[in-house]
């Protein structure tokens, strides 16, 4: 195998999808930072055609990587990856995300805040934790929509322990997953375990981003991030999900169209709950849409010869910048248009065409001042830190290929 372009070009597309999903969610009723004053269900079931499945998608990436990377640079991988992460981190905590609390603080807080935004700032960085609604207190910091970035590193320092300590067991187990996966299995296991977790743990844990009492959470992410590490090399394991991908596509729809009717369309709700067994059937048709879209999109990329190119080069740079810019670009965009009084349908697209500008204008002006780059994830020098390709890897672990 060379170098993976289709997952290259799956990441920078999953990453642009965030920015679609996240400036949805000014407009729909659920929680959010700020909140349009159209906000309604009407683009939620278009939110949840990516709800289920993109980041789990991303972490599934994420783990491949992190296998490639770990084989290339074994001595020096913890302090390389902590760099990329934490540093971004740290910095995103202190300084990005802090308007995406502010604007929140502005829009929700009871009597609203009127201090200004360096007030706020100084008692953001102090943990003040007196800004509070119904008894709902913000924490600060906070690390917002950099969640990941927190979840991936400690993801990372797992697999990291794993390939360093027990590589022989690793070996086995990717043996083991590509026997079970080289078939039918790459859709049926999958989705068995996250049915089992969304069924088991769901209801028990809320979704915190929290890290450490985030339960279903991890549940599935982890599970996920390890399987791509373990299978980054299996040839069988991607022939299979090609094979399969007209399969996942199909019942991807199934699901998507049962999850959208059981929220949207049967009428149950917090006044008339479901059925226990509709409920839990629900749970597991939320895990069939959510492995099986996952596998079409892998299995249909896989089958198109994608190239290398400046576009590709440039793309797999900017994503990681664009993706710590992104949320509070268009936060702070969204709150200040409101006065504007646009329909969703005429300032949505607008939002969408402005947080991508603006994200990439930072991007350019980060990757031209050297000091800036490791504060959004990019290396000193100026190369490549992410690379989807495993030919080093089959040359120097055979067993692995």
């Amino acid at each position: 195998m060379g170098r993976r372009y289709d997952l290259d070009w799956v990441r920078v597309a999953a990453f642009c999808l965030l920015v679609l999903y996240h400036t949805g969610m000014y407009y729909v009723s659920w929680d959010w930072h700020v909140k349009s004053l159209y906000a309604g269900d009407t683009l939620e079931p278009l939110m949840l055609l990516s709800a289920p499945w993109r980041l789990s998608l991303l972490f599934l990436i994420s783990g491949v990587a992190t296998a490639f990377l770990f084989r290339r640079t074994p001595a020096g991988f913890v302090g390389q990856r902590s760099w990329r992460l934490l540093v971004p981190l740290i910095f995103g905590m202190l300084v990005v995300v802090t308007p995406q609390a502010y604007y929140e603080v502005v829009e929700q807080l009871p009597g609203g805040y009127h201090d200004g935004y360096l007030a706020f700032w100084g008692r953001y960085l102090q943990g003040d934790g007196t800004f509070c609604r119904d008894g709902d207190c913000l924490d600060l910091p906070t690390w917002n929509h950099l969640w990941f970035v927190a979840y991936l590193w400690v993801y990372t320092l797992a697999i990291w322990a794993l390939l360093r300590f027990a590589p022989r067991a690793m070996a086995a187990m990717g043996d083991w997953l590509e026997r079970r996966l080289s078939g039918p299995g790459v859709l049926l296991w999958p989705v068995l375990w996250l049915a089992v977790a969304r069924i088991l743990l769901v209801e028990r844990f809320e979704s915190t981003h929290a890290l450490v009492d985030d339960w279903y959470n991890h549940a599935q992410y982890l599970p996920i991030f390890l399987l791509g590490a373990l299978v980054a090399t299996r040839a069988g394991v991607w022939d299979a999900l090609q094979r399969m991908r007209w399969i996942s596509a199909a019942l991807a729809a199934a699901g998507y169209v049962f999850i959208v009717w059981y929220f949207y369309g049967s009428g149950y709700g917090d006044d008339r709950p479901p059925p226990d067994a509709l409920r839990m059937l629900q749970r597991a048709v939320w895990a069939l849409f959510q492995w099986t879209a996952i596998a079409a999109i892998l299995g249909l990329v896989r089958g198109i010869a994608f190239r290398d190119g400046p576009a590709l080069r440039y793309l797999r740079d900017a994503v990681f910048p664009v993706y710590i810019l992104h949320q509070t670009v268009i936060v702070i965009l969204a709150h200040n248009a409101q006065p504007l009084g646009l329909r969703p349908a005429i300032e949505g697209p607008l939002l969408v065409l402005a947080t991508f500008g603006l994200c990439f204008l930072g991007f350019e002006i980060v990757r031209r001042v050297r000091w800036m780059r490791p504060l959004f994830g990019l290396k000193r020098d100026g190369g490549n830190v992410d690379r989807l390709s495993d030919r080093e890897v089959v040359a120097s672990e055979p067993s692995s290929g």
